[in-house]
């Protein structure tokens, strides 16, 4: 998902790879940068992957800590299986309190320990000339210099301090100053603002938002980013608009003639196809006979599976006639069994997107998108990720399956999900009584892409094929809206084999 870093202008990596796409290329060197979030957000973190990434390209780098000790910040690297080999760290701050200075009275305390943290931290720089530098937080300087003309000041002055030593430098703050501390929004090259949000259920999302970058575009909004043991990612959010690939759209076989024919001669690449209908009506296994079908043609294909796990989805497709061990053994068949609780919009996305570019994916199918909406209540524009996931999809040429489960399995049956507008083609499933049986029926109610049929068939599942769908069904009213008695002559698919 990254961008085309933007040329003519030098760049120094954050070493975050999907921070620097965000900032079309990564941070203009010889300047001060503020990194702030509340503690636990991440920010120490993207100060180590910051330096890191200095010392991969040759550029020391030094972290100044008055928040917490080296051994601490040791900790917290050996936790990640990273090293500090080519960093210096140095604390500052740990004893200034019991300076036999602060024990006079002609001069205010703080006036003496902010002095003194300056003076040091200033030595070091002078002392090391590293090329990268985290300060490591702006909160205990805020507090030792208690007034806010002085903090002022100070920052200015280690802002000229190091860009005479051409040194790019990220401040750390916790932001617990209340409000926000606009002052260093005004000083600073550049702000990037790290959140995290504990949701009701599952794992914490976090999400970061470039708040200003001087003199550089770059992408602006909320983009989620995940933090693991040795793992940073930010995933920038996609941008449908900017992925656009030429490619051939033919009409594209789901495997079955009769559903072929009622979708108006198959699908079209680039498309997506929506399956509606009840638990059990046989959605999954409709779109397993579909991306059989483009296995078997020799295409790729990424399954997201939610609500059930892998083994189980694999077990059934074999005894259904719909093997995809061998797909999956090859690596041309990936299923994807997801913990929606963990997972946020932004990772989706990343990981449809990762399918696509770089192994050729070109069919997609999510299993089921009630399980991936329920677990993010909180998330407002869900739909509006899901729109521009659509979006990319259908321009790279993909094949889409959405499957949305309905409330109800006979009468009322009802969605919380109205995906209908995003999609270019609707399969709905409804179940049905003849001659003592459930039945399932379907119908498609839209194409955007051909002529199809308007016509309400009886669909089955089992060997051979593992979906079968028969002839037009008449002498009934009603499927659409729930359960009704079938009376037609239309022989039933039990009834033609039996």
């Amino acid at each position: 998902m990254a961008e085309a870093v933007e040329v003519g202008i030098d760049r120094v990596s954050t070493g975050v790879a999907g921070l620097d796409a965000i900032l079309r290329g990564g941070l203009t060197p010889s300047r001060m940068y503020l990194l702030e979030g509340a503690p636990g957000t991440g920010k120490t973190t993207f100060g180590l992957k910051f330096l890191m990434a200095g010392v991969a390209v040759g550029e020391a780098g030094l972290y100044v800590t008055l928040s917490e000790t080296a051994a601490e910040l040791g900790a917290v690297v050996r936790s990640h299986g990273w090293t500090l080999a080519g960093i210096d760290v140095q604390e500052l701050g740990n004893d200034i309190g019991l300076m036999r200075g602060t024990e006079q009275t002609i001069l205010h305390p703080s006036e003496i320990e902010l002095g003194e943290t300056i003076r040091a931290m200033t030595e070091v720089v002078e002392r090391l000339e590293p090329k990268r530098v985290v300060f490591d937080s702006l909160s205990e300087m805020r507090l030792l210099a208690q007034d806010p003309l002085r903090y002022r000041r100070q920052i200015l002055a280690l802002k000229q301090f190091f860009s005479g030593r051409q040194c790019t430098v990220l401040l750390l703050d916790d932001k617990t100053s209340e409000p926000t501390d606009l002052q260093l929004h005004s000083i600073a090259h550049g702000v990037i603002s790290l959140e995290q949000k504990a949701a009701e259920f599952g794992a914490e999302r976090r999400a970061l938002r470039v708040v200003k970058m001087r003199g550089l575009k770059f992408e602006g909004g909320w983009h989620d980013f995940m933090v693991d043991t040795g793992l940073l990612e930010v995933f920038p959010r996609l941008i449908a608009a900017r992925h656009h690939t030429p490619f051939a759209a033919p009409l594209l076989s789901t495997g079955l003639d009769s559903l072929d024919a009622m979708l108006g001669g198959g699908l079209m690449a680039g498309t997506n196809l929506l399956l509606l209908g009840p638990s059990g009506a046989g959605k999954t296994t409709t779109a397993i006979r579909c991306m059989l079908s483009a296995l078997q043609r020799g295409e790729r294909a990424d399954y997201f599976l939610f609500d059930e796990g892998a083994a189980t989805l694999l077990t059934r497709s074999s005894s259904l006639g719909m093997a995809l061990d061998a797909y999956v053994e090859s690596g041309q068949l990936v299923v994807h069994q997801i913990d929606p609780a963990s997972l946020s919009p932004g990772e989706f996305a990343a990981r449809v997107v990762e399918g696509v570019t770089k192994r050729h994916v070109r069919f997609v199918g999510i299993d089921s998108l009630n399980a991936y909406l329920h677990a993010m209540p909180g998330q407002s524009f869900l739909m509006l990720h899901m729109h521009e996931l659509l979006t990319f999809l259908n321009q790279q040429g993909v094949l889409t399956m959405l499957i949305v489960g309905q409330h109800g399995l006979v009468g009322e049956v009802r969605s919380d999900i109205d995906l209908s507008y995003l999609s270019d083609a609707i399969l709905l499933y409804r179940f049905f009584e003849a001659r003592s049986q459930v039945r399932t029926a379907i119908a498609v109610l839209k194409s955007r892409t051909a002529q199809n049929q308007r016509s309400i068939r009886e669909l089955r599942l089992g060997l051979p094929g593992g979906v079968q769908v028969g002839e037009e069904l008449t002498g009934f009213d009603g499927v659409l809206a729930g359960a009704v008695a079938y009376t037609g002559a239309t022989p039933l698919l039990a009834d033609s084999q039996g």
